[in-house]
């Protein structure tokens, strides 16, 4: 199944941020049986390309895998030889989307002003990562959406389990979730039935909000 079509039908991109080695792998295994279809390791994530490898080992075909905080081509290109299957970015880089397109993987630029989602969308863009949103705040999202809703647009930031539902009815292609779903301390305590039963509530979440 395409990449965007799986976030359109199931909203959660899950974020591991400072989660890596056998916390990153149990907490990818926990998450995966809770539901999450979804998942990146950032960049800025110590041991993050280890990290890709060994989830695309474990678990091709059960998510999709990708690479977080790209900020430009060569991290770019460093993800992509370690099996990413997408790229999110907190930043436009045009270059990026375009390496993107020749390697057959999808670019997700980190986006704020109309103008940049319109030129991350002409960049060849099928959807855009709409960050800060725990500063810009959903009245934005639905302004910004009220001209530019043809474009997917995934946000990011502020999103949790009491606003989760909002967000998803306010139109929004996926969400990205980062520590209210990758929680350090359940992983650091090895709590990963934890981790998952929580999953399940933002998988649940989503669903009721959809219906």
């Amino acid at each position: 199944m395409d990449l965007l079509q799986v976030i359109e039908n199931n909203k959660i991109v899950a974020i591991f941020r400072g989660v890596s080695g056998e916390g990153a792998d149990r907490g990818a295994e926990a998450l995966i049986r809770g539901g999450i279809k979804v998942l990146e390791v950032t960049m800025n994530t110590e041991g993050a390309m280890t990290s890709l490898a060994n989830w695309r080992k474990k678990y091709e075909g059960e998510a999709f895998l990708g690479a977080g905080t790209v900020l430009d081509l060569e991290m770019a290109k460093e993800a992509v030889a370690s099996g990413a299957q997408f790229l999110i970015s907190p930043n436009l880089d045009e270059d990026v989307v375009r390496y993107g397109i020749e390697q057959g993987v999808d670019v997700f630029p980190g986006v704020m002003t109309p103008t940049e989602i319109v030129r991350a969308w002409k960049a060849g863009a099928r959807a855009v990562k709409l960050f800060p949103m725990a500063t810009l705040g959903i009245q934005y999202l639905k302004d910004i959406r009220a001209p530019l809703d043809r474009i997917p647009m995934i946000v990011t930031g502020g999103v949790n389990l009491a606003n989760i539902a909002d967000f998803v009815k306010a139109g929004v292609a996926g969400v990205g979730l980062g520590s209210n779903l990758v929680d350090k301390k359940l992983v650091s305590e090895g709590k990963f039935d934890e981790l998952e039963a929580n999953a399940r509530k933002y998988v649940d979440a989503v669903a009721a909000a959809m219906r």
